[in-house]
């Protein structure tokens, strides 16, 4: 499906259907997961304007805790992970 141009409730709405997880800097997304709950679950990058490298780097270091997040169930009940 191309998501280009649908609204952030479209593509919510695509991601809990197909158990997708959102990657996002939009905290509209925050506000869908405080008003709906999860799924889907919301990895929000609070980085400001970055390079593609930047993103690169942080979500690297951040594997580990991305990878529990949305895995372990210590974070079932958790809508998302704010990254700053």
């Amino acid at each position: 499906m191309n998501l280009e141009n649908k609204t952030n409730l479209e593509i919510w709405n695509f991601a809990k259907q197909n158990g997708y997880t959102i990657v996002t800097f939009d905290a509209d997304f925050y506000d869908l997961v405080s008003l709906y709950g999860h799924p889907p679950k919301i990895v929000w990058l609070r980085l400001g304007n970055a390079s593609t490298q930047k993103l690169i780097e942080v979500i690297q270091s951040h594997a580990s805790i991305i990878s529990s997040f949305l895995s372990d169930s210590i974070y079932s009940n958790h809508a998302y992970l704010e990254i700053r």
